[in-house]
């Protein structure tokens, strides 16, 4: 029995990926590098933010420095901006809903940095009461190593096999295959199907809606 569903952030709950592609690009263009358009951003995300710097920059300019560079910039940036674009995706806030009133704990598990997971959670889901809303902290490493997963059920108190955890990407999936809970990979996220066909999760939906089948199985 489900007591737990873990969900990731970008691509899962919300659609952020204009507003992190035009703070990238913002920031990018800033020292002088070239942008990219917003559909690529779609393989660049996933990875935490360094990852993301580090797939933007060009050949030959992937330097520790100028990830830091854009870093500083992105961060400035994103801060004031990380809300004009974003969304809910289709179904999600009423599925949040469904699942709090039969009972299911719920939890966020992200790679993006910890303090925009945080607040974009507390922006767009204020009436949902999340056990744990984790992003990527300083010292931890992101998903998919499992240790985010593992602070989470901590908290809940909940174990593994009660739990469910829900992601758009490969890196989700193989996070749910390490912490040894049940995989949900969701098709209106980032990545094509295919990228989580072939993690074989035990489920794989493509509306919201169909999670609370899974739950109440």
């Amino acid at each position: 029995m489900i007591k737990l569903v873990i969900f990731d952030l970008d691509g899962t709950l919300l659609n952020t990926i204009a507003d992190l592609a035009e703070s990238t690009n913002y920031a990018l263009a800033q020292h002088g590098f070239p942008t990219h358009p917003t559909t690529a951003y779609n393989f660049f995300v996933g990875n935490g933010i360094n990852k993301l710097f580090e797939r933007a920059l060009p050949e030959g300019e992937k330097t520790e420095e100028n990830i830091l560079r854009i870093r500083q910039s992105f961060l400035n940036y994103y801060s004031q901006h990380n809300r004009d674009r974003s969304t809910p995706y289709a179904g999600i806030p009423e599925l949040l809903k469904a699942l709090q009133q039969k009972g299911i704990r719920l939890a966020v598990a992200s790679n993006k940095y910890h303090e925009a997971t945080r607040e974009l959670i507390a922006h767009y889901f204020p009436e949902t009461s999340f056990v744990e809303v984790l992003g990527q902290r300083e010292g931890i490493a992101p998903k998919p190593d499992p240790t985010i997963v593992f602070d989470i059920l901590a908290t809940a108190g909940v174990q593994a096999e009660e739990t469910l955890f829900v992601g758009d990407s490969g890196v989700d999936m193989q996070t749910a295959k390490n912490a040894k809970v049940c995989a949900c990979g969701v098709t209106w996220g980032f990545r094509p199907r295919h990228e989580l066909e072939g993690f074989q999760p035990e489920f794989i939906v493509e509306e919201a809606a169909e999670i609370r089948g899974i739950v109440g199985e």
